[in-house]
């Protein structure tokens, strides 16, 4: 049998925790502050789902890898799902609203339309809708 998570945590470093928890609550999501603290702050995407952001001192006691710098590489793209076009847009707006930059153009592919932006600290965030009725 394959392996199988039941949940997902995305670890992140940014360079200002109040502000990039700031950020991710002011475009919806929430602050769980029972994993939460000064370096720290738990962001829940949704029940299976949280991003773990870390200033860049707490992080890397996780890893000792060098911070990607953002301004220049991709260190991935973080795509969520939306339940309509009308979502995507929302959300990206929230976030270009919350200071965001947009990273990519509306992309309208018929049965599929995504957006992205990224956040505070660079992070590249894609949000799709997938009309499942065309396939």
């Amino acid at each position: 049998m394959a392996f199988k998570s039941k949940n997902i945590f995305i670890n992140l470093p940014v360079k200002d925790v109040k502000k990039s928890t700031n950020f991710l609550t002011e475009i919806g999501f929430e602050l769980n502050p029972q994993f939460s603290d000064e370096s720290t702050s738990s962001i829940i995407i949704n029940d299976n789902i949280f991003a773990i952001i870390m200033n860049e001192e707490r992080f890397k006691e996780f890893s000792k890898k060098e911070i990607v710098d953002t301004t220049t590489a991709s260190e991935a793209i973080f795509c969520l799902s939306a339940e309509s076009r009308e979502q995507v847009d929302e959300l990206v707006n929230k976030a270009l609203s919350a200071g965001g930059k947009t990273y990519s153009e509306p992309q309208d592919h018929g049965f599929m339309y995504g957006w992205g932006f990224q956040d505070l600290d660079g992070h590249l965030w894609e949000v799709v809708y997938m009309d499942e009725s065309a396939f």
